[in-house]
């Protein structure tokens, strides 16, 4: 079981909760942060006990961005070659989360900017309070808009035209824009929040993984190929879940007329 120091990790249910906790900083990220979250997506690839993964933050804030004083600062002391080794840490990240093939829930309790948007992108599914504004700010530290991914993923969840204007402006929206784009999957109030994204995750991870695994590997593969590519991989695909047991426990819970058990 992945033991980080720098946020808080439990599994309840069959389900992984990461914790950012920097409250007081509004669960900005430190250079410790992104290697012990690169670190710990990777390592629940093989956590069977977690079957579906959710982060989110503590206090107000889900994560503002790289902390100001911890990362920014010190980057202007690194050379070109040390530059591109945090910049390619901050992409593995990104590539973790989308390479772990079990659902990851972003439960967004607050502000939500720079990686912290990349974050939440990166994940499968976005539940939000209300008090989640969120912003891919990089423009306005002078920094490219393409950043972890933004610019790959961004426009394939809101389109190209918004995502644009969002990677060119760096301005905040706020939930319910986001929900409208499609940015957010739902928006629920600050009460509501945990128990929307507790309720998810518990049927996600009371699902059928295999099934599941399958689904997600088969969004990322498809996201740069032909129709006629898609549906080959799609066909051999189904075809390896109907030889899976959870194909045959669903038939047979269905006949059955009981909640099927998936392993």
């Amino acid at each position: 079981m992945i033991k980080p120091k720098s946020f808080l990790f439990e599994v309840r249910d069959g389900v992984g909760w990461i914790t950012l906790n920097r409250p007081e900083r509004l669960n900005a990220l430190t250079f410790e942060v992104y290697r012990e979250l690169t670190d710990a997506f990777a390592a629940l690839r093989t956590e069977d006990e977690v079957r579906a993964v959710v982060i989110t933050g503590a206090g107000r804030a889900f994560c503002s961005g790289g902390d100001v004083r911890e990362i920014i600062g010190p980057l202007f002391e690194r050379d070109t070659e040390g530059l591109l080794e945090f910049t390619r840490m901050t992409c593995e990240l990104v590539r973790n989360i989308r390479a772990l093939l079990k659902p990851v829930i972003a439960s967004l309790n607050g502000t939500t900017a720079g990686a912290g948007a990349c974050i939440a992108l990166a994940s499968d599914i976005r539940i939000a309070s209300e008090a989640a504004k969120i912003a891919f700010l990089f423009v306005r530290v002078g920094l490219s808009g393409a950043d972890m991914g933004a610019a790959y993923l961004l426009p394939r969840v809101v389109g190209l035209a918004k995502a644009t204007e969002l990677l060119y402006t760096g301005d905040f929206i706020e939930a319910r824009e986001a929900e409208r784009i499609g940015l957010y999957n739902r928006v629920v109030s600050s009460e509501e929040l945990s128990n929307s994204t507790t309720e998810l995750a518990v049927r996600l991870a009371r699902g059928p993984g295999f099934a599941l695994a399958m689904t997600k590997e088969m969004l990322n593969r498809e996201m740069d190929v032909s129709l006629d590519t898609a549906l080959e991989w799609e066909a051999q695909a189904q075809a390896t879940c109907m030889q899976h047991p959870d194909y045959r426990e669903a038939y047979e819970a269905f006949v059955a007329k009981r909640e099927p058990k998936f392993k």
